[in-house]
């Protein structure tokens, strides 16, 4: 068991713009889960109780997001060399189930309202909680979705959508109440209900792809015209220095916020170790400084290309290395 002083120092490691996002988070999900509890006691509305469930899934998604950040932060070890950022894909895939489990409640709770009849009470107290909710929610979201893209979180940017998403559901429900209250239609309140089911599930759906994407280490079309742009940049005979003859085998993934790019230069063979290590380092650091938080490796091979215009590599030194397997 670590102790007091030990998570107090790990807690350091999460930087404060993003531990206060997350805590606001956390605050702002238990706030206005008693709202709409109370709102739901109030009216016995179903949509109402739809919203209010899936502000438990905003509870526990913001509990387990915060220990995804405080995770995600800590430093790279002997048992997890490339550091701990795949917590926050883990974090998102998670939050995305919940909130499936929480489409199907949603609609069960609305079929059983309407086998045996919609009952809904004291609407006017009901629009007035959730418009509270929706307006926080709403604002939370927007800030979380902001923090999360300037620090790369993609924790912080699942949980605000999350939020956002329950905004608009709240939205949804609000103009439910209120065909409720000016038609006097109390079946419009659990059809409005498996409409709001439908819209969280395709939402669920969006984050458990985007979890499963970089658990897999999908490539990002983003990052990978990024990378190619720097390495073509110092392509010969027109390229900016230091020039090198060709590259290949180019791979990145994300881990969290954190980025592993590998790759191989090809340059002159006649170059020595020294020059070649000098040269891989000046483009890693290159790309480092483009992508952010992340780490590159250039592997450095020797050019055996004739046609070559930075080495013109002999047919000779080509034959012998396609000989040995390189």
């Amino acid at each position: 068991m670590p102790s007091v002083a030990m998570l107090l120092r790990q807690i350091r490691n999460v930087p404060r713009a993003e531990f206060n996002a997350v805590a606001l988070s956390v605050v702002v999900s238990v706030v206005l889960l008693a709202i709409k509890f109370v709102a739901f006691y109030v009216t016995g509305s179903a949509v109402i109780f739809s919203d209010a469930l899936e502000s438990i899934v905003n509870v526990a998604a913001s509990f387990f997001a915060a220990y995804s950040l405080f995770l995600a932060h800590q430093p790279a070890d002997a048992k997890h060399p490339y550091g701990h950022g795949k917590i926050e894909f883990l974090s998102a895939g998670f939050e995305g189930g919940m909130i499936l489990l929480a489409a199907f409640i949603i609609t069960a709770r609305a079929i059983q309202e309407m086998v045996k009849g919609p009952t809904v009470e004291r609407v006017d107290l009901g629009l007035l909680l959730m418009a509270i909710a929706g307006l926080v929610n709403g604002a939370v979201g927007l800030y979380l979705i902001r923090a999360g893209r300037s620090r790369r979180s993609v924790t912080l940017v699942a949980d605000g959508k999350h939020l956002l998403s329950d905004a608009v559901t709240s939205a949804g429900v609000i103009v439910a109440l209120l065909l409720v209250k000016l038609t006097g239609n109390r079946w419009i309140d659990p059809i409005a209900a498996i409409v709001v089911a439908l819209y969280i599930a395709a939402l669920a759906i969006h984050l458990l792809r985007e979890s499963a994407a970089g658990l897999m280490d999908q490539q990002d079309v983003s990052d990978e015209a990024m990378l190619r742009g720097v390495l073509d940049s110092h392509l010969a005979p027109d390229g900016k220095q230091p020039q090198i003859c060709s590259y290949h085998k180019l791979r990145h993934r994300h881990s969290g916020r954190y980025h592993w790019v590998d790759f191989h230069i090809m340059v002159p063979a006649s170059w020595d170790v020294k020059h070649g290590h000098e040269v891989a380092s000046s483009i890693e650091y290159e790309i480092e400084k483009a992508i952010g938080e992340g780490n590159a490796t250039a592997h450095v091979e020797p050019c055996v290309d004739n046609s070559c215009a930075v080495c013109g590599a002999p047919q000779a030194a080509r034959d012998g290395l396609i000989s040995s397997g390189n």
